[in-house]
């Protein structure tokens, strides 16, 4: 089951910086890089859903439960902070979506056999390898 949940612009903080890299002149004179900051803890998404962007083992996310997203890729400050807020999206749609807990299952008795009989197979072809004997 999948719940679309669409994060506020309002309580993302956005900040322009000077992205690094080559670039040239560009690169040193305008500040086109946005540096995106969203505290999962004070924001209007639901519990579920914060508890389970804290439990995750990213490193965009602070120890005080900040996700901090970097984007530099492109030159405009603008294309930029699209794909900050695109990527965050992206962060929180991945922990929307509820996976169904994995059953364990037995192999069957057809794919045991051919397992072994692929072992014996391989096991024919290295006997092969070795010195022969009595041919002398």
């Amino acid at each position: 089951m999948v719940v679309r949940v669409q994060v506020d612009e309002r309580e993302v903080d956005i900040k322009a910086i000077r992205a690094q890299g080559a670039g040239g002149q560009n690169v040193n004179k305008v500040s086109s890089a946005v540096h995106l900051r969203f505290d999962v803890a004070a924001s209007s998404l639901p519990d579920e859903i914060k508890e389970r962007l804290l439990a995750l083992s990213d490193q965009r996310l602070t120890q005080d439960g900040v996700i901090v997203i970097k984007a530099q890729q492109y030159r405009t400050q603008e294309a930029n902070r699209l794909d900050a807020l695109g990527r965050l999206q992206e962060l929180v749609d991945s922990v929307a979506e509820v996976r169904r807990a994995r059953r364990a299952t037995k192999p069957t008795w057809s794919s045991r056999q051919r397992r072994l009989e692929g072992k014996s197979q391989r096991s024919g072809v290295k006997a092969l390898r070795g010195k022969v004997r009595g041919a002398d």
